[in-house]
């Protein structure tokens, strides 16, 4: 796996059948795969990067002034978030990384908010000409991008209708777009700029640019470099595809180390069930040999313990309303 072409590559432009078995073998057995022929168009891609670093290079007041609110929206400063309940590592310090976060712009007559979802409500944005438009309309192609993916996988897992799934679980979807800049790091024990990790939602569709540090853990415990790979997306499952899969599916562990000595930009889209669906093995993925291995468990409650867990902003934050 080090070199583009030994990760596994999932072309969505192939049959719908193929991209199935494809995607049943690549997360069945990888958990990372390249996704290609997925139809965003590649000046957009362009536009999100010159708006991150457009937004990274603005001073730390400007960004200080939108850090992260009690809804996961805002500047993520360095030295903020720790992955203090990591089972790959022993994390002691704060990852090596400033990010910006949206999710899902909700106003005050949106239905999630009125209901009192977890995290529903709008996003804060800086003063930076242009750049609520491309973000907007990033989130937006990546949106209507995972729900057509999960559905694919609902599908390849067996489910009857994978699209009738995906309107039952995902309305609305919890999504996230996070702009991530690492600076270059020097070594150090337990330092990293993204420690070792699974990603706890659905699905994470990565756009990376050509700096390189992220890497993914094989089967014998080793750290294999995820290089980038012109036009492509990389594309993760996390632990709820585990939990209704069945265990079918992995949440493969990866981490970023940018010891390239140049600046690193990365923008992960996180496409997540709603806060109100509650998780559980899927029916097709039960048999005499195969019972249930995960009680129901309901996503704003499990996204509520990871984020309060990982971000210094959300550890004295209450519980969940309305979750």
């Amino acid at each position: 796996m080090s070199n583009p072409t030994s990760i596994p590559v999932i072309d969505l432009a192939r049959p719908p059948a193929e991209v199935r078995a494809d995607l049943l073998a690549a997360y069945g057995e990888v958990g990372f795969a390249y996704l290609v022929g997925h139809g965003i168009e590649t000046a957009l891609v362009a536009d999100v990067f010159d708006a991150s670093q457009r937004f990274h290079a603005l001073p730390v007041e400007a960004k200080l002034a939108i850090e992260l609110d009690d809804r996961h929206r805002g500047y993520i400063p360095i030295n903020t978030s720790t992955d203090r309940n990591s089972e790959l590592a022993t994390v002691t310090k704060p990852n090596q990384s400033e990010s910006f976060m949206m999710m899902r712009e909700a106003g005050p007559d949106d239905p999630a908010v009125t209901a009192g979802h977890y995290l529903a409500g709008p996003n804060q944005w800086p003063e930076l000409s242009g750049f609520r438009v491309t973000l907007e309309r990033y989130h937006d192609a990546l949106t209507e991008l995972g729900a057509r993916v999960m559905g694919l996988f609902f599908d390849a897992l067996g489910a009857e209708d994978g699209s009738d799934l995906v309107e039952q679980w995902f309305d609305p979807a919890t999504t996230w777009l996070r702009l991530l800049h690492y600076p270059p790091q020097e070594p150090q024990p337990d330092l990293y700029g993204s420690a070792p990790h699974v990603d706890y939602g659905a699905i994470t569709i990565l756009a990376q640019d050509d700096v390189g540090g992220l890497q993914v853990q094989a089967a014998d415990g080793t750290w294999l470099d995820v290089p980038h790979r012109a036009g492509s997306f990389v594309l993760n499952t996390g632990s709820m595809m585990v939990r209704w899969s069945n265990g079918r599916l992995k949440a493969t562990p990866h981490r970023v180390i940018n010891r390239s000595g140049r600046e690193r930009y990365s923008v992960p889209f996180f496409y997540d069930p709603a806060v109100t669906t509650v998780v559980e093995p899927l029916p097709c993925c039960i048999d005499a040999r195969q019972p249930p291995r995960f009680e129901p468990e309901l996503f704003g409650d499990f996204l509520s313990r990871e984020l309060s867990a990982g971000y210094d902003r959300h550890a004295t934050s209450g519980p969940p309303a309305g979750a």
